[in-house]
């Protein structure tokens, strides 16, 4: 599913901001229309709306897309996703899953993405659980316990958390409790249906849980979260840049580790070498992953390197104060 959306992606994207170009380049709101009859009002459509539009649509396509041709090209698993567009002096960035992007300018971490886990998104995830009580199997509940009820705490009071809740309040074990959690574990430990650890990408149309037909996917949404940057508010720097990384360098880099191993990097680079940002990428990758010693990776302070595949993009930020 990786090799297939890194590829096909970006052409679903562009199809969906052809659709509506014309009206992007053309001043104003886009709605023109007449104003209809009393009583009626239309809203006011921001520009920055539809392409945020367009990069929410083109993510819903690249799932359908891998859902279709799935068994034809032997498309497996899933994958998170992490896109930046540039378009009339705005950087927006689409996220589903647990990569991350960060502006770095001028010595400022600016985040321009969210995380979708089992814990930031429970509420969604229980609310989903409740209203489907289907889709659980009968062998998960959709409440939230702080571990695992035991058949003699029935009839005992526990604290537990809904989908209507932030916090957490008592409630009398029932033998539904016993049921495993729709979510469990906490940090990087938490799982939905004790099998995945992330709740937004494309693909696993496939996956269940072990040993059992009970479908993930339901609870696996393909919709990014888009946020904007606008280039043209500020003048950047030749170091200032947009940094993204999958989990695999966020695991064990911090968003201000991060900051500074590229401001040192870009620092002590010749600012006309083009190559300057890749190597700084490159520095990243080798940070996170480490120095073979004999207890295993590891980084800064004995800390343990990332096991997990890393792929970072750093993407100077100057270029977009530069009008065509």
């Amino acid at each position: 599913a990786a090799v297939v959306a890194s590829r096909l992606l970006q052409h679903h994207i562009a199809c969906q901001l052809q659709a509506v170009i014309e009206i992007l380049r053309a001043p104003g709101s886009p709605c023109n229309t007449p104003p209809p009859p009393r009583f009626f009002t239309e809203k006011k459509i921001q520009h920055e709306s539809l392409v945020i539009g367009a990069i929410e649509n083109a993510f819903k396509e690249m799932d359908a897309q891998i859902e279709r041709e799935k068994q034809v090209y032997n498309i497996t698993g899933g994958c998170t996703a992490l896109t930046v567009v540039y378009l009339l002096g705005k950087l927006y960035v689409g996220n589903a899953g647990d990569s991350r992007a960060i502006i770095i300018r001028n010595n400022e971490i600016i985040p321009m993405s969210t995380e979708f886990t089992p814990e930031s998104e429970r509420q969604r995830l229980q609310f989903l659980g409740f209203m489907q009580p289907h889709l659980l199997g009968n062998e998960f509940t959709h409440l939230e316990f702080p571990r695992r009820v035991q058949r003699k705490e029935v009839g005992k009071r526990m604290l537990y958390r809904d989908f209507t809740m932030s916090g957490w309040a008592y409630k009398t074990i029932e033998d539904e409790d016993l049921k495993f959690p729709l979510i469990y574990g906490e940090g990087k430990k938490a799982r939905v249906l004790a099998t995945i650890g992330v709740t937004r990408g494309l693909g696993d149309h496939d996956l269940k849980v072990h040993d059992s037909n009970i479908y993930i996917k339901p609870f696996l949404s393909c919709c990014p979260e888009v946020k904007v940057y606008n280039l043209m508010q500020y003048e950047h720097g030749a170091d200032d840049v947009l940094v993204m990384g999958t989990d695999g360098l966020w695991d064990v880099l911090s968003n201000q580790e991060v900051a500074e191993a590229v401001t040192t990097f870009l620092a002590n680079c010749d600012p006309d070498d083009l190559h300057r940002y890749t190597m700084a990428a490159q520095d990243l990758v080798m940070r996170a992953r480490g120095v073979l010693r004999d207890r295993g990776w590891r980084i800064t302070n004995e800390r343990l390197g990332s096991g997990d595949d890393i792929s970072v993009f750093i993407i100077p930020l100057m270029y977009g104060n530069r009008q065509p």
